[in-house]
């Protein structure tokens, strides 16, 4: 840690904007345009995340895509918490805003639960395993990508929380809020039935 660096204001601009532009970058839609399946946003739910990116079939390509979400969000995480860790849980908010709002692509990015995973995986990995093997159990019981994780992303705080770690709560709290809304959609299809399972293949983006 550096020391002071937490204290300057210019140094909280850089944790936000560091995360925020990482997060945004997105590689689920540059992957799939390099294979040649051309633009991810026209197919199935039309997010540049993982899920989206299995509805193309290719396992290895949304497994890849899944890997570099949540290290889009775990790099700068670390790199900031190793400067100051009083500015890692903003880097990490910030992240996943860069995902769910990428300023490339109109502000319409992907659904944040990968790089949210990335995060919480740096500032307390126990609390991203629990997440995660609740997404796991979630999943298979109901085969809903987003039932899954929005099961799983609110209980990440009360992971936290019992893990002794408030901060990581707070923080774990106020992605969940982002993660609800950028579901909206999801919740809707769920309530009707209309939500696409997990594997699905869909050629066209819902409204």
């Amino acid at each position: 840690m550096l020391a002071g660096f937490e204290s300057a204001p210019l140094n909280v601009a850089l944790a936000a904007t560091l995360g925020y532009l990482l997060g945004s970058i997105p590689f689920g839609l540059l992957f799939t345009r390099l294979v040649g399946f051309g633009d991810i946003r026209n197919i199935g739910s039309g997010s540049i995340g993982a899920t989206n990116v299995l509805r193309t079939g290719n396992l290895r390509l949304a497994l890849l895509t899944l890997i570099f979400d949540s290290g889009k969000g775990a790099a700068p995480t670390l790199a900031i918490g190793y400067l100051a860790p009083d500015l890692a849980p903003l880097a990490a908010i910030a992240a996943v805003l860069g995902h769910l709002f990428p300023i490339w692509l109109g502000f319409k990015g992907g659904k944040g639960y990968a790089t949210a995973l990335g995060v919480v995986a740096v500032l307390a990995w126990p609390v991203a395993l629990l997440t995660g093997l609740t997404w796991l159990l979630v999943a298979a019981i109901f085969r809903f990508s987003s039932l899954s994780t929005l099961v799983s992303i609110t209980l990440a705080p009360l992971y936290a929380w019992i893990w002794g770690e408030p901060t990581v709560a707070s923080a774990t709290a106020v992605i969940a809020v982002f993660l609800w809304l950028r579901h909206r959609q999801n919740i809707q299809r769920l309530r009707t039935g209309e939500e696409p399972k997990i594997g699905e293949k869909a050629q066209a983006s819902p409204s």
